[in-house]
């Protein structure tokens, strides 16, 4: 067959990315075309009673604007035609759109300190385990649902007839084709959708007091939805490529790419900002076992994802920002690996999801307090306080491994780690050495290749998503970790039982 050409345009919490995929026969390839740096940005404003209240936005305009550049590098350093363009984002976020147009306001960051006592406000209006038994997600600060009520409770009075809510992926889809759909594995995820229908459910919607007709369309991945605007088109120099619904959920489109070969055998972790951990099963799990451990299920390419959200590299991400602070320069990478490789191990453990850790205002603040509240031993050395998060880490993946054979009645023999974080191999190591069982990481940039697969789907490049399994293996190196002291793990083990649990 002649050449396929697609576009993966892929926003994570910290950065985005453009990549140019070709199927050509039985061969694939990708390359990355343009890549830069963003982060939420606090504001303070007074706001009607007059107390100052911090605000953290998302700049969508520059996300907007490095989309073009994206396309602008694809057409300069690949082909002048593309077949199809898709998008993927975070999990969270998103704006209305009014029916002339116009953006309602700024795109508020998921971590934005408004949402802090949503969760308790979502609670009052409809009982949780109703909210657990539609929707399977468990409750989150960042949900959509925290933030559709916040909205209807305190901004109701600015929304215009005829606005429609865009999510974050489908607010991109607006701005290159005026689209105004949303896909499945990102609406499985706001706690709204009906987890059996795949539909918004109308319970959710009218506890929370949000107009039915205020939500976009959901349709399946894989899905063609529109096509690129011809003044957009025509200003990179390009063809009206079609506008594909991927998993734009970037998790679903990362444990797609996930080079499985045992589903039931499994345990997937998309490793960066965020760590999610979880299984591929046929159906959401919605018994009171599952609730109580915080797993959700989200919706993927043809299956469910059972899993559980936990604060991956965003603690590492953060030290790093308060010593570039501290120092006025960049941190050495080199340096501050030999010193954690260096660091004496389990000198005290975290609970990466504790609060403290959320949004702090200094994260190693925040580390020093934990272990002093806990009485542990305050990290001495930089590399002692990024060895401390990365042992967390492993054993935050062991507790919910233990969690999800508990649940799903299958246990796991194998971890696939996909995303940024294949490249730690400190973490990947510490994976395999505090589960006990070995470890397969890559491909490095997981959310483009699932993205790039699920397009493929809906262009009949290839009948499913299974398809795409033989494929990614040979097309991406797959690094192994064996397990290694798992008797040292295994009684260390405990020891972070015990202090996570007080």
């Amino acid at each position: 067959m002649s050449a396929k050409r697609l576009l993966d345009i892929d926003f994570g919490a910290s950065g985005g990315k453009c990549f140019a995929g070709t199927f050509e026969g039985d061969k694939f390839e990708m390359q990355e075309v343009h890549r830069f740096a963003h982060e939420g940005v606090s504001f303070f404003a007074p706001d009607a009673s007059g107390e100052l209240t911090e605000r953290t936005y998302w700049d969508d305009i520059y996300l907007y604007d490095n989309i073009i550049k994206g396309l602008q590098a694809y057409r300069r350093d690949v082909a002048d035609t593309l077949d199809s363009i898709g998008i993927d984002t975070w999990g969270a976020d998103g704006q209305f759109v009014t029916a002339d147009g116009d953006i309602l306001g700024k795109v508020y960051c998921y971590r934005d300190h408004r949402l802090d006592d949503m969760i308790d406000q979502v609670k009052s209006k409809i009982d949780p385990k109703r909210v657990y038994e539609i929707t399977g997600i468990h409750f989150q600060p960042f949900n959509l649902s925290n933030q559709m009520l916040w909205f209807m409770q305190n901004r109701k009075g600015i929304l215009p007839a005829g606005a429609t809510y865009l999510p974050v992926p489908s607010l991109f889809y607006y701005y290159l084709g005026g689209i105004k759909k949303v896909d499945s594995s990102w609406a499985s995820v706001t706690q709204l959708m009906d987890a059996a229908t795949k539909q918004w459910s109308p319970e959710m919607l009218e506890a929370l007091g949000i107009p039915e007709d205020v939500m976009p369309e959901i349709v399946a991945p894989g899905t063609a939805v529109g096509e690129l605007l011809k003044p957009i088109a025509d200003m990179v120099d390009l063809n009206q490529a079609q506008l594909t619904a991927v998993g734009s959920h970037d998790t679903a489109s990362a444990f797609a790419a996930a080079p499985v070969e045992n589903v039931d055998e499994a345990l997937i972790i998309s490793s960066g900002t965020w760590s999610i951990i979880g299984k591929l099963v046929p159906e959401a799990i919605t018994n009171e076992a599952a609730m109580n451990y915080g797993l959700s299920n989200e919706g993927g390419i043809g299956n469910v994802r059972l899993l559980k959200n936990c604060m991956g590299t965003w603690l590492v991400q953060e030290l790093i920002r308060d010593w570039r602070v501290q120092d006025g320069k960049e941190t050495s990478w080199k340096d501050l690996d030999q010193e954690t490789v260096d660091a004496p191990a389990f000198t005290a453990f975290l609970d990466v999801d504790d609060a403290s850790f959320y949004n702090p205002s200094s994260m190693e603040e925040a580390v020093i307090e934990f272990c002093k509240k806990t009485g542990q031993e305050v990290p001495a050395t930089r590399g002692t306080f990024l060895r401390v998060v990365y042992e967390s880490l492993a054993m935050k993946y062991r507790m919910i491994k233990e969690q999800l054979k508990e649940v799903s009645g299958k246990d796991s023999k194998v971890v696939n780690i996909v995303g940024g974080g294949t490249k730690n191999i400190m973490l990947n190591q510490y994976t395999a050495d505090a589960l006990g069982i070995p470890v397969k990481a890559g491909p490095e940039e997981g959310t483009a290749v699932g993205n790039f697969m699920v397009q493929a789907v809906g262009l009949g490049i290839i009948p499913n998503i299974e398809a795409a399994q033989p494929i990614i293996k040979n097309s991406f190196p797959i690094t192994e970790y064996q397990p290694q002291d798992t008797a040292a793990w295994d009684k260390a083990y405990k020891r972070y039982l015990e202090v996570t649990a007080e």
